[in-house]
């Protein structure tokens, strides 16, 4: 059982080739109905390359770092767990905000940044109380210096020292 369906007009047509054909002029002479354009090549694959032993090639040197810095990476000061640093913040002195050099203990450091906790409360710049009392600093900040260890004397100090 076949079906028949009637063909549109579309499809009733032949399809033309679409090459360049020749075309024949009435007068004898042949020429192309258009022009074949050369394809446009974007990136040229060049052929491999076999190396000998006398081949002139460069030879590439040691490799440059990838920074360049002002001076070397190093820090002014090498800050340890523990130590007690001053830095220049906003803090509550008397009750009293106030900003200047206060007293705090380097609970972290990282490659960057040292973090260094207080025992009374900080702010932020912006106005805002830090809870936890923990700020970070820089370790090239103008903000953190350690305190010179005080000389041992007679008299005996206060274990907890009040802010």
């Amino acid at each position: 059982m076949s079906v028949k369906t009637k063909k549109t007009k579309v499809q009733e047509k032949p399809k033309k080739v679409m090459e360049a054909k020749s075309v024949t002029k009435p007068n004898g002479t042949q020429t192309k109905s258009r022009a074949v354009e050369n394809p446009r090549v974007v990136n040229k694959i060049s052929p491999p390359r076999t190396l000998t032993n006398n081949d002139d090639r460069k030879q590439k040197g040691p490799r440059l770092p990838q920074f360049t810095y002002m001076r070397a990476p190093g820090s002014e000061h090498d800050f340890q767990v523990g130590d007690t640093v001053e830095v220049y913040c906003d803090h509550e002195k008397n009750k009293e905000r106030v900003r200047g050099w206060i007293r705090g203990i380097v609970v972290q450091v990282d490659n960057k940044m040292v973090a260094v906790q207080f025992r009374s409360n900080v702010f932020l710049t912006d106005g805002w109380m830090v809870p936890d009392r923990i700020l970070w600093y820089p370790l090239n900040s103008e903000h953190i210096r350690p305190i010179a260890k005080a000389k041992k004397s007679g008299k005996k100090e206060n274990p907890i020292p009040e802010y």
